[in-house]
């Protein structure tokens, strides 16, 4: 019977652990791994007493009858928690590595306690604390490794013009937009989707940059200050651009000074040609930079599409694009003038800004079932939200409009 009780102990322990373990590396997923994200800037604090400290304190002071606690109450409440996740946990070769990590060293402290009979309880602190820093340290050494190798990989590409897009609103945009437009003329390679960290913008140069690109366009994104900087001091763009910057992550940032400051940081790359940046940003002049926001007249922006004229300080250009959304407009501006730095004619501008796609979940239009939707699932702005709204007005009949709401915005925006 002491056997049948040890050996229950042995297993529960194994399982409450492991199942601690799950939420933990969970939540430093959705916060970069990032532990002090995970305690200071959590969505649902609640959940940290809820789900990890009530069931540790429990473990310390309901003795036997823990192991009824553990598979009545902790154990179904996290599978439950689990389920409803709309962001559910993926089992990357970093998780995987602390999972086995973790369950490998509480394996072996029971394994020591039972034999040894040393431990009155078998102990959870100790093996999530080591199995933390374990994997960080693993992690920092093989990210470390991989930084190196994206490194070379671009000094090997000694004639690659690197372009970095940051900003609050509009970043993936812009990327697409001068991606679509630079590729009439050159090689060009663009970071997927909303790639925008380092550790995202390591991989993908190791993993999918090609060779042969001639143009690598990047998207950089923040969630503290540095982020921009190491990205910046990486990659070392010629040139850069600084969108349409607001209180977009307010809620890292603290305030918008401090957001102003972050998004500036990629001013300082080393090999810096040229830099345009948004007048929400700062309107300081310096010889390598250029203004945008301002030059964009002439609007008409409906269901059909978006024509407007480019004041510029070579000639004006009047472009039509199937882009939908007036905001889009200084989104364009910009990158046609990073076209014209790169040498392209107004007349293939032109003619790649007819040609532009849409960039997914963001005023997308869809055409289905004779209906038509206007995905905006990716938008989390004012811009956005209220553009969307306009457009649908231009509807008539039914209208049903679906959006994210504003992410990461200020409590008075809200």
């Amino acid at each position: 019977m002491e056997n049948y009780e040890v050996l229950v102990s042995f297993v529960t322990n194994i399982l409450f652990v492991t199942v601690l373990g799950w939420c933990l590396i969970t939540n430093l997923q959705w916060y970069d791994y990032k532990l002090s994200r995970v305690i200071l800037k959590h969505h649902k604090p609640l959940w940290h007493v809820i789900y990890f400290f009530i069931p540790f304190v429990a473990y310390h002071t309901t003795g036997q009858f823990f192991i009824i606690f553990f598979y009545f109450a902790v154990l179904p409440s996290i599978i439950i928690w689990h389920k409803k996740l709309d962001k559910k946990l993926v089992l990357t070769w970093r998780v995987e590595r602390f999972l086995i990590l973790l369950i490998a060293l509480v394996f072996f402290q029971d394994i020591l306690c039972t034999l040894k009979s040393a431990c009155g309880t078998y102990g959870v602190f100790m093996p999530l604390a080591l199995a933390y820093i374990g994997s960080v340290m693993i992690e920092k050494f093989l990210f470390m490794t991989y930084k190196k190798e994206a490194k070379k990989k671009l000094k090997e590409m000694d004639k690659l013009q690197i372009i970095a897009i940051t900003g609050s609103y509009g970043k993936t945009s812009i990327k697409n937009f001068v991606a679509q437009i630079l590729s009439k003329k050159f090689i060009v390679y663009a970071t997927p989707r909303s790639v925008n960290t380092i550790g995202g913008i390591v991989g993908d140069i190791n993993n999918s940059l090609p060779k042969d690109t001639e143009i690598y366009v990047c998207e950089a994104g923040a969630r503290e200050q540095g982020d921009i900087y190491e990205i910046t001091t990486f990659v070392e763009p010629q040139t850069v651009v600084v969108g349409k910057v607001g209180e977009a992550h307010i809620e890292y940032f603290k305030t918008l000074k401090n957001i102003i400051a972050t998004k500036l940081e990629i001013m300082q790359s080393p090999r810096l040609d040229r830099a345009f940046i948004h007048t929400s940003v700062t309107d300081e002049p310096h010889e390598k930079v250029t203004f945008f926001g301002d030059a964009v007249s002439n609007i008409d922006a409906t269901l059909d599409g978006t024509s407007f004229d480019l004041v510029s300080q070579e000639e004006d250009l009047h472009l039509s694009t199937k882009i939908l959304g007036e905001f889009q407009t200084m989104n364009i501006a910009v990158a046609v003038e990073i076209a014209r730095n790169f040498g392209m004619s107004d007349e293939e501008i032109k003619q790649a800004v007819s040609e532009l796609e849409p960039v997914e979940h963001r005023l997308q239009m869809i055409k289905a079932g004779g209906k038509i939707i206007l995905d905006d699932g990716y938008n989390g702005n004012i811009d956005g939200m209220l553009e969307g709204v306009r457009l649908c007005s231009l509807h008539e009949g039914r209208k049903v409009m679906v959006t994210p709401g504003l992410v990461e915005s200020s409590d008075e925006l809200i």
